[in-house]
């Protein structure tokens, strides 16, 4: 008997810890390999990031946020990419600069597109997103958004190669950016 509760002490118990410490990390967070160069020069090809998946148990994604999803095609890995555009946003491209609401963003790491963009209105529940790396990137643009159930999480640190490792940063694309805004120009558009 003593033999059998030894064993379960020094064997079984750290084998039920460990995975259940497992299991609550993938609930927390989750590891992912950037394979294309979409976002460059924000998160390279090749590297090994983490996924934070609480916060959006919280809280909406925010504009400007990086987020990993599943693809609405629903086949292959996970996409990695920046919201651009919120449930209700109308997202335009035109003169090399992105608008969402009428207003031109500030996207320092992103550079010019080529592309033009008719507006184009995020439908419910949907998101807009783009890569930094816009001339190199398949996303949005291409007719289609990514459901918030399909949205793993945000990307929260670069951990592989190690002199890469960093807090992957998101910016700050919602100020200024409110349907508000957007209404006011109609409305002096109509007088």
């Amino acid at each position: 008997m003593k033999q059998k509760m030894k064993f379960v002490k020094d064997i079984i118990l750290p084998i039920i810890l460990g995975l259940t410490v497992f299991f609550l990390l993938r609930t927390v967070v989750e590891p992912f390999v950037v394979e294309h160069s979409s976002m460059w020069p924000t998160i390279e090809e090749g590297e090994y990031i983490l996924v934070e998946k609480m916060s959006y148990r919280l809280h909406q994604p925010q504009r400007g946020d990086i987020v990993v999803f599943r693809p609405p095609w629903n086949f292959g890995r996970p996409y990695i990419k920046r919201v651009i555009g919120l449930p209700g946003d109308v997202v335009e491209i035109k003169d090399g600069s992105v608008f969402v609401n009428g207003s031109p963003l500030d996207e320092p790491y992103a550079g010019r597109t080529l592309d033009l963009l008719l507006p184009v209105e995020v439908p419910d529940g949907e998101y807009f997103v783009l890569g930094d790396n816009r001339n190199n990137s398949y996303d949005s643009r291409r007719g289609w958004t990514v459901n918030r159930k399909d949205i793993v999480g945000k990307a929260w640190v670069t951990y592989w190669p190690p002199r890469r490792w960093k807090l992957i940063e998101h910016a700050d694309l919602h100020s200024g950016l409110t349907m508000p805004a957007l209404v006011r120009e109609v409305v002096c558009l109509t007088k």
